[in-house]
């Protein structure tokens, strides 16, 4: 069956990258030009899924004004003579249908997605953090492979995985593999939430992409909440490969690299590169930094 959902958990509070995100999501806080969940729409546009569903929160009614097409602020740049700025705009005519729904007590990432199970069906969806950008000369191209993969291999689960350094596991879901099935794809064998890094099995990190099929809700469904009282995504999908179903990793390929906008310094990094790659202002910056530093 074809996949055509997304869903995007926006319901973070966003506490590393206090005070900026205290009256603002996080996921709407500029890299470059855009706002980072703008990056985020854009890429599953690009990879062809046509329905994204928000799982937002408190204060995140910015995300859903961004996506509203705003015909009187359209009006007004015409008027002006300012058409290119409206080209700036044009992300307001993706052939994208938007829902949301409310997370209204943080519980956890798996009960972000079991938020999405009346939406979803008996059909297999993505799953795309919000608050993290995949860079890459083809935007869309990971979660292609990713669907085509799950598909091909009817799998329950299938799961982006990066390289990291080693000292930084502490910060990530990690997972272990087995033998490689194929062109950088895996079969995966255990995860485990943010280990200490004596206990890592790996240095291959979940990139905040998902496909799931919809076997995912059973496997929440007996998901046990954490010392903090909360779901973990990665707990439901150790579920899943205890009971012997598929799960697989796709592994990101070279150019292509995860952005994670989880605290300060992954957030002044995300900027820099984008500001640095931006074919307007771009070269303005490099020559700036050039003589700054």
């Amino acid at each position: 069956m074809e996949i055509k959902k997304a869903v995007v958990p926006v319901a973070g509070h966003g506490t590393r990258l206090l005070p900026a995100t205290k009256s603002q999501p996080k996921e709407m806080l500029p890299v470059g030009r855009k706002p980072v969940v703008q990056y985020v729409v854009e890429e599953i546009e690009a990879s062809g899924l046509k329905q994204i569903l928000f799982v937002t929160g408190a204060k995140k009614r910015s995300i859903e004004d961004h996506f509203d097409k705003d015909v009187e602020l359209l009006e007004l740049l015409h008027k002006s003579g300012r058409d290119n700025i409206i080209d700036e705009m044009k992300y307001q005519e993706m052939d994208v249908s938007f829902y949301y729904v409310r997370q209204s007590v943080q519980k956890g990432l798996a009960d972000a997605v079991n938020l999405a199970r009346e939406l979803m069906g008996e059909e297999s969806f993505v799953v795309a953090l919000g608050d993290s950008i995949i860079g890459g000369s083809r935007p869309g191209s990971l979660l292609k492979r990713m669907m085509d993969v799950h598909t091909r291999n009817k799998a329950a689960c299938t799961i982006a995985i990066e390289k990291i350094p080693a000292e930084e596991v502490f910060r990530y879901g990690i997972v272990k593999v087995g033998a490689e099935l194929g062109k950088g794809v895996f079969p995966i064998e255990s995860l485990v939430e943010k280990p200490d890094i004596e206990a890592a099995p790996s240095d291959l990190a979940i990139a905040a992409r998902y496909v799931f099929s919809p076997e995912i809700f059973a496997a929440i469904d007996l998901t046990l909440p954490d010392k903090a009282g909360e779901l973990q995504l990665t707990d439901s999908i150790q579920l899943l490969i205890k009971k012997g179903a598929p799960v697989l990793a796709v592994l990101m390929e070279g150019g292509e690299h995860r952005y994670d906008i989880g605290n300060y310094e992954s957030y002044f990094k995300a900027f820099v590169d984008f500001a640095l790659a931006d074919e307007k202002y771009g070269h303005l910056l490099r020559h700036y930094l050039a003589r700054k530093l």
